[in-house]
């Protein structure tokens, strides 16, 4: 269970997927991705063909923790390393259920792959945001994040949507 310096749901715990639960993982995603879809660059449409081998190659290469509240799956981040960088790792596919949010939840799943990404030795996280996702903007400041100069956009049908990448060095510890 993770809690730091943050306001944490007391009820809620996380826990790190394990190569056997590819319905867990598969039943997540496809909530975060029919909610927020502009969020991320997978589409639901893309997810929901995926095969059970695909959800367990995600569970082999991401770590994968999801926040638990009264036996419930109501948030999800995941972390990775960098194709091109082995001290840099990805925070990615964040998300909190909507009827979740406020709670602490986003604080607590930051916190997870932090300390994720810095017991297997990484020295950077990066991760991309939403421009106009003001209130992940938020969350990712409050935990050291801050944007590095990279930008991008994501895949057709959604190239309107820009992102910045935004970095935590691991040396330090700003609430997990």
């Amino acid at each position: 269970m993770t809690r730091a310096r943050f306001g944490y749901d007391r009820s809620m715990r996380i826990e790190r997927l394990s190569l056997e639960e590819t319905s867990r993982l598969r039943s997540v995603r496809l909530r975060a991705l029919a909610d927020a879809p502009n969020a991320f660059d997978s589409t639901l449409e893309e997810a929901q063909h995926r095969t059970e081998e695909e959800w367990r190659q995600q569970l082999s290469g991401l770590a994968t923790f999801v926040a638990v509240v009264d036996g419930a799956d109501v948030g999800m981040a995941r972390g990775g390393p960098d194709s091109a960088d082995p001290q840099a790792a990805w925070l990615l596919s964040m998300w909190v259920d909507p009827g979740y949010r406020g709670r602490g939840i986003g604080d607590a799943l930051v916190t997870a792959v932090v300390d994720w990404a810095r017991a297997d030795g990484f020295r950077r996280l990066l991760l991309e945001v939403g421009d106009s996702n003001h209130a992940a903007i938020a969350l990712y400041a409050r935990h050291g994040f801050d944007a590095d100069g990279g930008t991008s956009r994501l895949r057709p049908p959604r190239h309107h949507i820009s992102e910045h990448r935004r970095v935590r060095l691991l040396g330090t510890s700003i609430g997990g």
